[in-house]
């Protein structure tokens, strides 16, 4: 097969790639992701790159403009290429690395909250290590090495009547196991109501044994390493997802999974080789092999889950949006190529629906909302918001859509949150003079999610948008920053010279009312969820908010543009990643794992799309901060 150099420039990164392959496959061989919300379609416009030299063939220029065109400006996604080229890749473009929520470890140890939460369950880790000492076999005890080996685990860890098993691969290397290590070995083991299962045979040592939690996001993922010994946190590590040069979101995922079964697997192994990049930094840093990890626990979301299984999640997306499954059963890690023990056991969350998912169920669990005699009001927000509401005696939860607005998808210097990245405005009422906080103090590039809320609280606190969203160019423009163009209006966040590229970094009128939509169908999805089960605002005792995006946002903004509800701003509880903290949890309690796989089939979903109730309340909720003001007592 005829192969060609592609030079991406400014990294001076070469590949070797086959005739008719796109640009946007080859940078991600050369390991430089390209921004591609609309899975490789040419609709989005983001993965634009300069063809420096070479020609290639154009199957699409998608919203290029004709300067562009002449400019060498091309969609990677819609390139390819039939000769050597030289690639440069704008900073605009790519997919650098994000600011990825940990789950707020401190020193290791579980969180206050958390360590009552697994003193309640009971701590009783999904895998164990057991050293043992057996008698070497003579003439006159000849009993078989598994029939000695099991014997003594059963004395030894009073197994009863579980059930001892052990897989072929672990028995075919058994007899030369025992008497390398001289009759003295340490046995890992799973360890779940369905018995014992031997995973690892090896000489005698009292090291710990290592799960690994795993949150697979749509955007990031982050690992854990987890004693299951002591329950602390080892060490950790977080990315973005390497399924985003497929589609920014889940439904532009899921439309190119579903294309053939060869997208399906490549779409698999980019999240699987995702968690094995994380966990062989981790492991190198601890000088562990893959033969210390012996449980792995994972929460996502429904697409997410699927898509790690390689199965099929079409059925997702259409109506009646039916998962294939909502409980997983285990599966050892060779069946998804894991860096970890083969024969160890790999456990995934439970789903409640195919957009209420696993890191939900996690999430719940952490929160402890089943066992609270409180209402509580539990939300994730991203592309989806997701929530839940209750107590110990009813759980209800919904998925709305708010778009990829809060991702930066749909906006025009939208980004998500990773260097130069505007995360905080403030405005001068006077004299509009700006002031802006970037991630990492960068040079600004962009807006991501937590920074259009702030932007659009004062763009309406100074008077520049009314309570539509429309500009009002006749407010103190003379600063120039309030401008009308041929297609819109904007507001200038960061000139050119300050932005470091060509262009001013703004905010568009278009811009505002995408994310009065995002916000509305959130808003929207809490009041839908509180009339139906005719609970009043004032009833709920605290309002969790879970996930990336809504660790950075600032309550006093959000509740201004009417994302959440105006209530005491001390009823609100930052929880960060509760996924990767829920997987944790369940990784170190058997209980924690049981009660988890019960919310599952104990929460009630409730479908938005089933009556007018949520169009209603949307409709509703495209004014800043409501049609219904008295909603909003504090901004009156």
């Amino acid at each position: 097969m005829t192969q060609f150099q592609v030079k991406f420039m400014p990294d001076n990164r070469v590949v070797e790639v086959a005739l008719g392959t796109s640009l946007l496959v080859a940078a991600a061989k050369a390991e430089i992701f390209i921004k591609s919300g609309c899975g490789g379609k040419g609709t989005c416009g983001a993965c634009k790159v300069v063809v420096a030299s070479g020609d290639p063939l154009i199957n699409g220029t998608g919203n290029l403009t004709l300067e562009q065109l002449s400019q060498g400006v091309r969609l990677a996604c819609k390139t390819m290429i039939q000769g050597d080229m030289i690639v440069e890749v704008p900073p605009e473009s790519r997919l650098q690395e994000h600011q990825v929520l940990m789950g707020d470890v401190q020193k290791g140890l579980l969180q206050e909250s958390e360590h009552d939460l697994l003193e309640r369950l009971g701590y009783h880790p999904l895998a164990i290590k057991q050293r043992i000492s057996l008698s070497k076999p003579t003439l006159t005890e000849n009993s078989s090495d598994w029939a000695r080996l099991s014997l003594e685990l059963r004395r030894v860890l009073k197994t009863g009547d579980k059930p001892l098993q052990i897989p072929l691969s672990v028995l075919k290397h058994l007899p030369e196991a025992l008497r390398k290590a001289n009759w003295d070995v340490s046995v890992t083991l799973t360890d779940t109501e369905a018995g014992y299962t031997i995973t690892h045979i090896e000489p005698g040592n009292d090291d710990a044994p290592y799960g690994i939690a795993i949150d697979i996001g749509t955007t990031t993922v982050v690992v854990y390493l987890v004693n299951l010994l002591t329950g602390e946190i080892v060490d950790q590590q977080g990315t973005y997802n390497k399924q985003a040069k497929f589609g920014d979101d889940v439904i532009s995922r899921i439309v190119y999974a579903v294309e053939n079964e060869q997208n399906l697997q490549e779409i698999r192994n980019a999240v699987v080789e995702t968690i094995n990049g994380l966990l062989d930094k981790i492991l190198a840093r601890q000088s562990l092999s893959n033969k210390d990890i012996s449980s792995a626990m994972v929460a996502g979301n429904t697409t997410m889950t699927q898509l790690f299984l390689g199965v099929d999640p079409r059925y997702i997306r259409l109506e009646p949006y039916i998962p294939t499954m909502t409980s997983i059963p285990s599966f050892p890690a060779r069946e998804i190529g894991l860096h970890m023990l083969p024969e160890a056991l790999v456990h995934c969350y439970p789903s409640v629906a195919s957009y209420v998912g696993g890191d939900i169920v996690a999430g719940t669990l952490v929160t402890d909302l089943a066992n609270n005699e409180d209402i509580v009001l539990f939300i994730d927000i991203g592309t989806n918001g997701e929530i839940v509401l209750g107590n110990q005696d009813w759980l209800v939860a919904c998925a709305c859509s708010a778009g990829p607005s809060f991702e930066g998808g749909g906006i025009t210097f939208g980004m998500r949150a990773m260097p130069g990245a505007i995360e905080r405005i403030i405005i001068d009422p006077e004299s509009l003079d700006v002031s802006l906080k970037v991630i990492n103090n960068q040079t600004p590039v962009g807006i991501c999610g937590s920074g259009l809320v702030d932007c659009i609280a004062k763009l309406l606190g100074a008077g520049i948008i009314d309570r539509a969203g429309n500009f009002q160019l006749g407010h103190k423009s003379g600063s120039g920053r309030l401008r009308a163009t041929a297609d819109d209006k904007e507001f200038v966040l960061a000139w050119a010279y300050q932005a470091g590229g060509e262009k001013d970094v703004v905010i568009t009128e278009n811009d505002v009312k995408n994310v009065i939509r995002a916000k509305g169908a959130i808003y929207a999805g809490i009041r839908s969820l509180l009339n139906m089960v005719a609970v009043d605002i004032d009833m709920i005792s605290k309002i969790v908010i879970a996930g990336g995006f809504g660790n950075y946002l600032n309550i006093h903004d959000s509740v201004q543009i009417g994302l959440l509800p105006d209530i005491e701003p001390e009823r609100y509880v930052f929880i960060g990643n509760a996924s990767v903290k829920g997987a944790r949890l369940a990784l170190l309690s058997q209980n924690a794992w049981r009660e988890a796989d019960e919310l599952g089939r104990k929460m009630t979903y409730v479908e938005l799309s089933v009556g007018a109730t949520y169009m209603d309340e949307y409709m509703a909720a495209l004014f800043l901060p409501h049609t219904d003001i008295s909603l909003f007592p504090s901004f009156q």
